[in-house]
């Protein structure tokens, strides 16, 4: 047999990773990436004016329109109109209700109102359509608008 050599090894021999420069590039990273990031507006940052509690003392000039998402997602203009009931996608466009709101406002112009709009949403309507239908809102720059509920219906 023959006899090994057991020695100490001596620690300046081990190999080291100096990781100070890899910290100083994953800060740049991170901060590059802060900066060329864009921020998506939330809904919440829609430009709507939402009633108060207190009832106001004057009547409005024109009638508000009331706009029903029902269970399924169809949309019902003034409780008689059924609109848009095929739209579908991630992002939906509903052009029946947008022509509706553009005539609607363009008749609270003439009258030298605001166009008031009320939204009443059924228990199991898809929030995809009340999201919609605040798009139709916002892309037309209505900003009164009141949600209903349907007890006193």
């Amino acid at each position: 047999m023959s006899r090994h050599k057991q020695g100490v090894v001596a620690e300046d021999d081990e190999p080291e990773l100096d990781i100070s420069s890899l910290i100083d590039v994953c800060f740049l990273l991170l901060i590059y990436f802060m900066v060329t990031a864009t921020i998506q507006p939330r809904e919440s940052d829609l430009g709507m004016t939402l009633p108060s509690q207190a009832p106001s003392d004057t009547p409005p000039e024109i009638s508000p329109m009331l706009i029903e998402i029902q269970d399924n997602g169809s949309i019902i203009v003034n409780k008689e109109e059924a609109l848009d009931l095929k739209a579908s996608g991630q992002r939906r466009n509903l052009p029946l209700l947008e022509q509706r709101l553009k005539i609607y406002k363009d008749g609270a112009s003439a009258a030298n109102t605001d166009p008031l709009v009320q939204v009443a949403v059924r228990g199991e309507a898809p929030q995809q359509a009340v999201i919609d239908v605040l798009n139709c809102l916002v892309g037309l720059e209505i900003q009164k608008v009141t949600f209903t509920d349907f007890s006193n219906n």
